[in-house]
């Protein structure tokens, strides 16, 4: 039966002319070396080599059966060469700290695609507010966190973007207009307004100072947007969220797109100055592809 040992055989043959030589590079003795190169032949039915004045010569078809040899060899180098390039990702812990929107939709179908590559690397999630995400990080307690509109060059693994966007109770004379109509942010903040954070400092309020305004008539604050949909179905106020947060049921709200276009982005950040462990950089390399 023919194994490994054999091709490596065939190979060193071709290479060194001479089975003795061939012999002497792959461990074996001459006899076994020669019993090795006629077994080989007549598994395969065919005669490899001719022997010629102390010369081991390839035949036509062995030249064709030499070459496919070495390829199959150098295809179990790279096999080796990966496996053992992996070996230190096979087994780790990655502490990732999120903000509750993006660890309650985002992370969990990438986190179940991430242990279905590396079983053996446990990821413990860590739900707080975006500052305490980049203080954590600050403090090189997490080896990565999830931060709203990182500079590009912090940026290790974009998840995903989207839309800040008005919601209006439907009979709110704003939620009148045409359908392709928007609404201005100087006209929100003038209205008596719902404020839903989502545990997050970036909200209507810190959008309204970076434009130069003030929310005017804030009448309720509350962290779950969902509670944010329920208050503007009841009149209480207008509210302003990002749209991947809008409910599935819009009976009652009229969803507005802004004026002037407001996006946010997440993304995966690792601790300045630190260089990733393998796990994590396993974790921003499947990413990238997406």
């Amino acid at each position: 039966m023919m194994n490994l040992m054999h091709w490596r055989m065939l190979v060193a043959v071709a290479d060194a002319g001479n089975i003795t030589r061939a012999a002497e590079r792959v461990g074996m003795t001459q006899s076994g070396a020669s019993q090795a190169l006629g077994l080989l032949e007549d598994m395969l039915g065919v005669q490899l080599f001719t022997r010629e004045n102390r010369q081991t010569l390839p035949t036509a078809i062995g030249l064709q059966v030499i070459e496919q040899a070495r390829l199959m060899l150098g295809a179990l180098e790279t096999i080796r060469t990966t496996v053992d390039a992996a070996k230190d990702i096979q087994r780790g812990t990655i502490r990732l700290a999120s903000f509750p929107m993006v660890l309650a939709t985002f992370l969990p179908p990438l986190l179940r695609q991430f242990n279905q590559l590396y079983p053996g690397i446990q990821v413990v999630a860590l739900e707080v507010s975006d500052d305490e995400v980049e203080n954590l990080l600050s403090a090189g307690l997490i080896d990565v966190g999830v931060v709203l509109n990182p500079p590009a060059e912090r940026s290790a693994g974009l998840l995903g973007r989207d839309n800040w966007v008005a919601v209006l109770p439907i009979g709110h004379p704003l939620a009148r207009r045409p359908n392709e109509a928007s609404v201005s942010l100087a006209e929100l903040s003038a209205q008596p307004f719902v404020l839903a954070t989502g545990g997050c400092s970036v909200n209507a309020r810190s959008l309204a100072a970076d434009a130069g305004l003030a929310l005017l008539d804030v009448r309720v604050e509350v962290r779950e947007w969902s509670s944010a949909f329920t208050l503007v179905r009841e009149n209480v106020g207008v509210t302003v969220v990002p749209e991947m947060t809008l409910p599935t049921d819009r009976k009652g709200l009229r969803i507005v797109p802004l004026t002037t276009p407001i996006h946010r982005e997440f993304a995966l950040v690792v601790p300045q100055g630190r260089v990733p462990s393998a796990a994590v950089q396993a974790l921003l390399e499947m990413l990238r592809p997406a």
